[in-house]
């Protein structure tokens, strides 16, 4: 077993803590471990012991409750553990920490919140998972604290959301299906909504904000890391245009701006170094639908890109999000009815060689195609995600790497039973084209 899963961390009350649990995404999370502790929280023979903790215990109280009334449940009461606990309060991040074996982190935006969560929980032997979708957060998390939270023997894993285990995961899934050498994939993420739209809680809309604003810090702080070079092997995949149309979609695209590139990219080279596996090029994209969307996006887009360079700009964003993002980003969040019409397709391409061929030398020879389907992302597939990536942390310890460490999903995950997990839970990887040699 791995350090910081097993003895280290027996003695703790909780396996889960849900952190934040009262905020907009938190009591998703909530209602998502709820469930597991209802069905299949049997971890080790014993059941999922778990708590919520926030700044405010009536909050909480009426989260749990909400969550008990979803599930059909008189109430979730007892069992549940209430901390009170705030992210300006050090001491109570640590009292926080003491208690569980790990901390799903639910406060965002992470540039601002994120830390004191990832320290507290370093320095007090829980692991800590988030759903950031801010590269610089999770960057920053590792150059900070990568080498205590491996003497500590925990593990900080961050974006296991929406952002991005379908895509890391979904990489890793397409290259365990090709058999030969996967050196290439493009994922193409379609959203589909129904007849009552899209919606998307401002907390997206203010992480965008604030990333796309200070771009800067992001490259200075990779120089600090030092990544070494990823090698490409294989062809060279070609660099798109931001906006083009797909012949296999029948629609325009354009490149994700989501941390899924960087996430990937993370991934990829921990295999490489750690595990001497063949690095996988990477290209997202999102389908965008017909010349009238592009246009719009285009129009959102150079007003978001203007405004965000100027502190009034910000303050205008951040204050009337519904306006400038075309009504999609609202503060009241989607409705359930616009969450139940909801869903998503990831569909990944891929590229490399049949066994037996080089690939340094000559064309790749086979292709591949895989997708990752699942529900709503935001608030249904990422509370999903979070939670199974929790509960692969607890239950598949012997499969984590050796250490304790601050990871991206794929790089933790690889070797668990994660996808098998999520497949399990309607986040769904499947094969829809085997490659022909």
């Amino acid at each position: 077993m791995a350090a910081g899963s097993g003895t280290k961390t027996a003695g703790r009350l909780y396996d889960i803590v849900v952190f934040g649990a009262s905020g907009f995404t938190g009591q998703f999370v909530v209602e998502e471990v709820a469930r597991a502790a209802a069905g299949e929280g049997q971890l080790c023979g014993g059941r999922l012991r778990w708590a919520v903790a926030g700044r405010s215990r009536e909050k909480l109280r009426a989260v749990l409750e909400r969550a008990a009334e979803r599930l059909g449940k008189a109430a979730l009461g007892e069992e549940v553990g209430v901390l009170l606990c705030d992210v300006g309060d050090a001491g109570s991040l640590a009292t926080m920490a003491r208690q569980t074996r790990v901390v799903l982190n639910c406060v965002g935006p992470y540039r601002f919140f994120g830390e004191p969560v990832v320290e507290a929980c370093v320095e007090n032997g829980a692991s800590c998972i988030d759903i950031s979708g801010e590269p610089q957060f999770l960057e920053g998390m590792y150059l900070k604290y990568n080498e205590k939270a491996a003497e500590k023997g925990v593990y900080v894993v961050g974006s296991c959301g929406f952002d991005s285990i379908p895509a890391d995961m979904g990489v890793l899934y397409t290259r365990d299906q090709l058999k030969g050498t996967l050196t290439a994939v493009e994922s193409f993420l379609s959203v589909k909504s129904g007849p009552e739209g899209l919606g998307v809680h401002d907390g997206t809309w203010k992480s965008a904000v604030y990333g796309l604003a200070d771009e800067d810090s992001l490259k200075k702080l990779r120089k600090q890391i030092g990544y070494a070079p990823v090698p490409v092997v294989g062809a060279k995949l070609k660099k798109r245009g931001f906006v083009f149309y797909s012949p296999e979609f029948k629609e325009y695209c354009i490149t994700f701006m989501g941390s899924d590139g960087s996430v990937v990219k993370r991934t990829q080279r921990y295999l490489h170094s750690e595990l001497q596996q063949t690095p996988v090029q990477y290209g997202a994209y999102v389908t965008l639908g017909g010349l009238g969307s592009v246009i719009k996006l285009m129009f959102v887009g150079m007003l978001f890109l203007l405004l965000v360079k100027f502190n009034f700009g910000r303050k205008l964003l951040t204050k009337y999000p519904k306006f400038f993002s075309g009504g999609y980003f609202t503060k009241e969040g989607p409705t359930q009815k616009q969450m139940d019409g909801t869903s998503f397709t990831m569909t990944f391409f891929g590229e490399g060689y049949s066994e037996g061929q080089d690939p340094q030398t000559g064309k790749p020879n086979v292709k591949i195609c895989t997708e990752v389907k699942g529900p709503e992302p935001g608030y249904i597939a990422t509370p999903i995600a979070m939670v199974q990536a929790a509960l692969s942390l607890l239950e598949d310890a012997a499969s984590l790497p050796k250490k304790g460490g601050v990871y991206s999903p794929g790089a933790a995950f690889s070797k668990t039973k994660l996808i098998d997990r999520l497949n399990k839970r309607g986040v769904e990887f499947s094969v829809i084209s085997k490659p022909e040699v």
